[in-house]
């Protein structure tokens, strides 16, 4: 029997070029599994609860780093540390709710190793599916936590269809309410999709949770000007201040004119297997005043379709509250 002190043996490739990188993911196909910090990656290895024939190490890729000025706003490289994305001066200057969701992953240690495509890419949290168990996510045919005895305290709300997990990003929230668009490479070229678009529920595909498929790299990620110094709201609700993940997190922008909201982008985190665009609210303050009453309402439909489970049931009003306090903040 192998032992599981040490990692299993595989294949390593670290190259240095996003080119020679695409050429090994082409050719590794499913084989393969790209590495960025590694904190997701490694904690799936060192569990046997997913296996691997290569790693591809694209750490070495220096193109993939850095935060720059493009025409319409900003690119981070998908190799951009999450230490970084949380001190950087542009990203704190216009788009700070980035910024402040970034200052709140896990503890510095993995801020300074793990990235920001890492972080939106990563796997749910669910401790039956990384455990190994054969649940529908890892293509057997029950859902562990959604029984009348199953540990679900920290699971999802909404669109829960066969899998009941949670998203674990705290950048992805951000993201999605500052209408991002994630870069995607591959040897048949790129292709750029909204960051609302890239992650993926159990409805449309119980095995992956993002439209990153064998042979793609996400290579950047890009912010447009348009919610550039807006009114931003970030908070993470979770058990400790340090090293754990939300139980309920928001991540809101409000345009504000005269007192009166215009536009507004409300996301959660950690309410379903995807962020969560909550649509209702906005709906509910655009064009009014921002202040109780207005947050009151949005508050009371934010959670509208709604299914507690066994044990989290104090999420939404958790989250309720949370929408309250972003839009009266």
């Amino acid at each position: 029997m192998p032992s599981h002190d040490v990692m299993p043996n595989m294949e390593l490739y670290q190259p240095v070029q996003v080119e020679d990188a695409l050429a090994i993911a082409d050719r590794l196909a499913e084989r393969g599994w790209l590495v960025g910090g590694g904190q997701d990656t490694y904690g799936w290895l060192k569990d046997r609860a997913k296996t691997a024939d290569a790693l591809i190490d694209l750490s070495a890729i220096e193109s993939l780093r850095g935060v720059r000025e493009i025409d319409d706003g900003i690119e981070i490289g998908a190799l951009t540390t999450i230490t970084e994305v949380a001190t950087n001066p542009l990203i704190r200057q216009s788009y700070s709710l980035l910024a402040d969701a970034a200052g709140v992953v896990a503890s510095p240690q993995i801020r300074n190793i793990g990235t920001l495509g890492g972080n939106v890419s990563q796997d749910v949290r669910c401790w039956y599916y990384r455990r190994g168990l054969s649940c529908y996510r890892a293509g057997g045919n029950l859902c562990y936590a959604d029984t009348p005895q199953g540990m679900n305290r920290e699971h999802a709300l909404f669109d829960t269809s066969r899998c009941v997990a949670a998203s674990a990003s705290d950048t992805a929230p951000a993201l999605v309410a500052l209408d991002a668009s994630m870069v995607i490479r591959s040897l048949n070229g790129e292709r750029v999709v909204a960051a609302e678009d890239y992650f993926v529920g159990p409805a449309i595909d119980i095995l992956h949770t993002t439209v990153l498929r064998p042979g793609e790299i996400l290579t950047a990620v890009r912010i447009p000007s348009s919610w550039a110094n807006a009114s931003f709201y970030f908070e993470k609700v979770a058990d400790r201040n340090v090293w754990d993940f939300s139980l309920v997190s928001i991540a809101a922008a409000f345009k504000v004119s005269g007192g009166t909201i215009e536009d507004s982008r409300i996301v959660c985190g950690a309410v379903q297997t995807t962020p969560r665009r909550v649509t209702s609210a906005e709906d509910a303050i655009r064009g009014q005043a921002r202040n109780a009453a207005t947050a009151e309402s949005a508050a009371a439909v934010s959670t509208n379709g709604a299914r507690a489970l066994a044990h989290n049931g104090f999420k939404i009003p958790l989250m309720q509250n949370l929408v309250r306090r972003a839009i009266s903040a």
